[in-house]
């Protein structure tokens, strides 16, 4: 033991000021922590003004009482050697920087841990984030003032959180520089079924305080069990892989079971680390591709509004996040010492002081070839720290993850294809047609990738314009060349022929060789003044339908036999006179077979009272109508491809 003066030196004068400014940040960021424990963080700040006071008055040269004697000396080697022996309560030594040098068994038993693990961390990392800067804080008036003291401490326990009350005193070691601190921690208490936590540890799957060990232990492993079928199931009840529907679910998923808060970050679709991005390698020093997707915490307000910042803080260089990333490395923080490893929100605040996050770990999103993201937890010490089980469940998440992604992102690439493939088989835009007005409406179906066979088409004829709406049996690449066949077709055959009937027997013949069959509209149009002949011709397909003038709606006849089936072909036909105000509307299949929840399809009739709801509508107007009503039915949820004509006589314009 060695006397200490309390006049302080010039150099460790600013130590005490830099100390001082950086406990006063860290009490603002408590005061901010969701559930902040504002009396401890009151009763810190009073400290600190007596250490302002303390430091100003070593300013000006006063000098205090030597503190010394043998009974002291006395008094610090009896506390020392408690230290280092099986004391009967839990004993931590700090040094002057708080952290732990040595801690006996008791103390490790408080922890549910080891002792050497707890050695060498700084003493806050084992406390709770609302009470951390709090005990900051009475530590360093300790440290000044050699003044004992006794702060209300909460623990991250191991399974649960320990409150305790410990008691802190300054002692003095031969050979330190520094004072060093003894924290011995009384009676603790832990919530009672009468006194329940601020959150139930709905994810950590615990039971009951007196629950046996063992019990505790199985249902645990259940509950991390129950988590991966849950995870299999949200992650694979699709019919169409979607990622970012996989994506929100898993966060979802694990926010709500193993963790407060989860985070996951992706790469775009060209790849991560041990993957090229499409197109080239990746430059020297480019920018990470790693980007936050979403942020899902708990339901209050404040943390509502603090996941939408958070989606905004992106997971850079220096982050945990993208350290595990770039070494495809699993990463455990079971007691979080650096607030700064989820990076820094925009106004300075550390991410996990944000948060109140006192425990992290953060798992690779990997498919076998290459790292595409990662999953990143973070919890407080109502949930206990995170353990090696909750690593492992989390690691086996993120494969699964991995694997819809994969599957998400060929899907959209190949449907990306499909898209471009079918744009080619209908017309960029529809001529112009004096004294008619002509709009087309086509939506994709929402099952499957491949290219569908609908098809429509507006072009001249030998006597005048022809307008054809046709369906291609099945869909992929097969149907898409039938269909590009029998468009063209039809086109072609129209330079000599002028019956729709005609037209489609030359169509008939052409695919005669292939496996696939088509159903087709066709409509002649002649043109007269203030009047228009449509000649109808029909192979199979749902007949056209006119809207007239006044609201009132007829179908056209059916008839005919699918093309590419018989070389004995007949069409139905049918004339109708169009006068100004009327509207033609062909369309597919596909708009009558969409079915709602139950089922049932849409059928004729909703077709011709949507029609009837938007007669007096432009082209463009009814057939959205129609879609709208469609789309309201099956909610949103298409079986098949949709394709619609409308053509209307417009009112003679004067040249």
């Amino acid at each position: 033991m060695h006397d200490q003066p309390d006049q302080l030196e010039p150099e460790s004068l600013t130590r005490e000021i830099s100390d001082l400014e950086g406990r006063i940040g860290e009490l603002r960021q408590a005061a901010g922590v969701p559930e902040p424990d504002l009396r401890a963080t009151l009763d810190a700040a009073l400290v600190e003004l007596e250490l302002a006071l303390t430091v100003l008055r070593t300013m000006g040269g006063e000098q205090a009482g030597e503190q010394g004697g043998s009974a002291a000396a006395e008094n610090e080697r009896r506390v020392l050697r408690t230290v280092f022996q099986d004391a009967p309560v839990p004993l931590f030594l700090l040094d002057r920087t708080t952290s732990v040098r040595r801690v006996n068994r008791q103390a490790a038993m408080l922890l549910g841990t080891s002792s050497g693990y707890v050695s060498g961390k700084q003493f806050t990392a084992f406390c709770d984030m609302a009470t951390r800067a709090a005990v900051r804080s009475q530590l360093a008036a300790v440290v000044r003032t050699g003044r004992r003291r006794r702060v209300n401490v909460r623990f991250l326990g191991r399974d649960r959180p320990v409150d305790a009350v410990v008691t802190l005193a300054r002692v003095w070691i031969r050979g330190e520089p520094d004072p060093m601190v003894v924290v011995a921690a009384g009676p603790t208490t832990t919530p009672t079924e009468d006194e329940p936590r601020k959150q139930p540890a709905r994810g950590r799957g615990r039971t009951a305080q007196n629950a046996p060990a063992d019990d505790e232990a199985v249902a645990t492993i259940v509950h991390r069990m129950d988590v991966l079928a849950t995870a299999s199931e949200l992650l694979l009840d699709e019919p169409v892989f979607n990622e970012t529907v996989a994506v929100r679910r898993c966060a979802r998923l694990l926010a709500a079971e193993l963790a407060d808060w989860a985070f996951i970050d992706l790469t775009g679709s060209g790849g991560g680390p041990g993957g090229a991005p499409q197109g080239g390698i990746h430059a020297a020093g480019a920018k990470p591709e790693l980007r936050r997707q979403v942020v899902m915490g708990p339901e209050d307000e404040h943390s509502v509004e603090a996941a939408r910042m958070l989606e905004e803080v992106e997971p850079g260089q220096g982050t945990l996040p993208h350290t595990v990333y770039v070494t495809r490395q699993s990463a455990l923080r079971p007691h979080l010492e650096n607030l700064d490893v989820l990076g820094v929100c925009p106004d300075g605040q550390p991410v996990c002081g944000k948060i109140g996050a006192t425990s992290v770990l953060s798992v690779p999103i990997e498919d076998g070839d290459r790292a595409i993201g990662t999953i990143t937890l973070a919890a407080s010490g109502e949930y206990g720290p995170f353990d090696l089980m909750d690593l492992g469940v989390v690691q086996r998440l993120g494969r699964y993850l991995a694997l819809v992604i994969r599957a998400a992102r060929l899907y959209r690439r190949r449907a990306e294809v499909a898209d471009t493939l079918q744009a080619g088989l209908l017309p960029k835009t529809l001529p112009s047609i004096p004294g008619v007005r002509v709009a087309a409406k086509y939506l994709t179906s929402t099952h499957g990738s491949d290219v569908g066979g609908d098809f429509y088409d507006v072009f001249r004829t030998e006597s005048g314009w022809g307008l054809v709406l046709g369906d291609v049996c099945g869909k992929g690449e097969d149907a898409a060349a039938v269909t590009a066949t029998a468009r063209h077709c039809v086109r072609l055959a129209s330079r000599w022929k002028s019956s729709p009937g005609d037209v489609l027997g030359i169509v008939n013949e052409a695919l005669l060789e292939e496996d696939r069959f088509v159903t087709a509209v066709m409509a002649g149009l002649t043109l007269e003044t203030e009047r228009v002949v449509v000649a109808l011709g029909t192979a199979g397909h749902p007949p056209a339908i006119v809207v007239r003038a006044d609201g009132v709606i007829r179908s056209a006849s059916r008839g005919g036999v699918p093309l590419g089936l018989f070389e004995d072909f007949e069409a139905g036909l049918d004339t109708i006179d169009l006068t100004v105000g009327d509207t033609l509307i062909l369309h597919s299949d596909g708009v009558l077979e969409a079915c709602d929840m139950t089922r049932q399809e849409f059928g004729q009739e909703r077709l011709l009272e949507a029609l009837a709801g938007h007669a007096g509508d432009t082209p463009e107007g009814m057939l959205a109508g129609v879609e709208r009503a469609l789309l309201d039915f099956c909610d949103g949820d298409l079986r098949d491809d949709v394709s619609m004509l409308a053509l209307r006589v417009e009112q003679p314009t004067l040249n």
